[in-house]
């Protein structure tokens, strides 16, 4: 092996852990090429060494990045990088839906991210530990290990009221890779697809990386407007548990006319159901696959109730539509790592992951009250559900805001920047996901209410 040269520093003044320090350095080395396939990393005990670190330190790094798919085992011999590593995500042409991180000291308020420091690490630890000793496959079944199918069907059944069985249930790498899939099978390059507008913005991406035109479909404090839907579509996505980002639940009569309209026009309705776990003041809706499994494709992550760095979620759809899905992964050399479904499979069956959800749901109930103590009296919306909440504010006014906000380091996003068409709605969407605590939460709600009101009684932001 050669001489392992690379500048990786720990801080133990910073908030984040230690391994996850690692994590982030060796995996930006992969990203960047100065880590190649087939290397050699050190042994735990020398890395460890090296730093000045416990060897748990470098364990949960270097399992992180066998999760991921960056590493891999060869028996006796030790951690090399894999030979096929990872794509990168495909570039977004517009602006960023979201910075992964928060810069050091910044208080994030963005949408979209969950609170990882809720974890039970004792759980946490122990699913993945598990998992890496698991015997891996041969020929891995492009649909998923079938363990996991089995459980996540029952998962969904009592989560969701989801029937299906597992041949209906294909294991993606969340959200994102799912349409990506189901976009490759079941469309043909320039269909045109209905997408929520304003919605999430990589799956526009993600369909015109494949060559379909995504339509803007106007949605409202509801969700979709089903009456407004243009002509012509061969399938819809949608966010009915809780709109992204206007966070409205869609209600059961335009759900019915949804499927009724597909029904007639012969289109397909792909249903996003990434935070439906969490929900307050309102009894759970049926989720559409229930209502019409026949011409619907339901879309799961473990991005919100775990974290996006699982990599792991789901499709359901139709048996045969589900095995085209698989074989058409198989042809696209698609895959969703092994550990990671092992990881999941564990926690799901030990009751690891209903506890967690039900402990979030606590947390982000709590989060969420906070913030509509601290906004009362403000025009906010899409407050039943979800990790995030938004304010309606008069046009003009929610960029500068948030400009003025950062300078007092709390990053918000703004509504404007989710439509892809003309801007039909103006306000701050403010997540509570990502907040280290109930404290820090308040006090940067505090602050947005003070800039709201500055501007509100005439005066500049910057004076707030």
């Amino acid at each position: 092996m050669g001489t392992f040269d690379l500048p990786l520093t720990v801080d133990r003044a910073r908030d984040e852990p230690l391994g996850a320090q690692l994590a982030a350095q060796l995996r930006a080395a992969l990203r960047d090429g100065l880590l190649v396939a087939g290397e050699r990393l050190p042994s735990g005990r020398a890395l460890a060494a090296a730093l000045g670190v416990s060897r748990t330190v470098v364990t949960e790094a270097y399992e992180q990045l066998y999760a991921e798919g960056w590493l891999e085992g060869r028996h006796g011999s030790g951690t090399y990088v894999t030979e096929i590593v990872p794509a990168p995500r495909p570039a977004w042409n517009g602006p960023e839906p979201h910075e992964p991180v928060a810069p050091d000291g910044m208080v994030d308020l963005r949408p979209g991210t969950p609170w990882i420091g809720g974890l039970d690490s004792p759980a946490w630890r122990r699913a993945w530990r598990m998992a890496a000793s698991a015997v891996p496959s041969a020929r891995p079944d492009p649909r998923g290990r079938p363990a996991l199918r089995e459980v996540l069907a029952e998962h969904m059944r009592r989560s969701r009221g989801v029937s299906c069985t597992p041949d209906a249930v294909v294991v993606t790498r969340g959200i994102g890779n799912g349409l990506d899939l189901l976009a490759a099978t079941a469309l043909r390059p320039g269909d045109r697809v209905g997408v929520e507008d304003p919605g999430w913005g990589r799956a526009r991406t993600v369909l015109s990386a494949r060559g379909m035109t995504p339509v803007p479909c106007p949605v409202d404090e509801h969700g979709l407007v089903v009456d407004a839907l243009p002509s012509g579509l061969r399938m819809v996505y949608t966010t009915p548990s809780h709109q992204y980002p206007l966070g409205g639940v869609l209600p059961v009569p335009r759900r019915q006319a949804l499927l009724a309209w597909a029904r007639r026009t012969g289109a397909l309705v792909v249903e996003d159901d990434y935070d439906a776990e969490f929900r307050y003041d309102v009894a759970p809706l049926p989720a559409l696959f229930d209502l019409d499994p026949e011409i619907v494709v339901h879309l799961g992550t473990t991005a919100k109730s775990l974290t996006s760095d699982v990599g792991v979620g789901w499709l359901v759809a139709r048996p045969e539509l589900a095995a085209a899905v698989a074989r058409r992964r198989s042809d696209l050399a698609d895959r969703t790592a092994a550990v990671p479904q092992e990881a999941v499979r564990l926690l799901l069956e030990r009751g690891d992951l209903d506890r967690h959800v039900r402990r979030m749901r606590a947390e982000y109930a709590r989060r969420r009250a906070v913030v509509t103590e601290e906004l009362a009296g403000l025009p906010l919306v899409g407050d039943t559900a979800g990790l995030h909440l938004a304010v309606s504010l008069p046009p003009g006014r929610a960029e500068a805001i948030a400009a003025e906000a950062e300078r007092h380091g709390v990053l918000l996003d703004t509504l404007e920047r989710h439509h892809a068409g003309p801007v039909r709605f103006s306000g701050l969407v403010i997540g509570y996901g990502a907040v280290s605590g109930r404290t820090e939460l308040r006090a940067a709600c505090a602050l947005v209410r003070r800039l709201i009101t500055a501007t509100d009684s005439g005066g500049a932001a910057a004076t707030a």
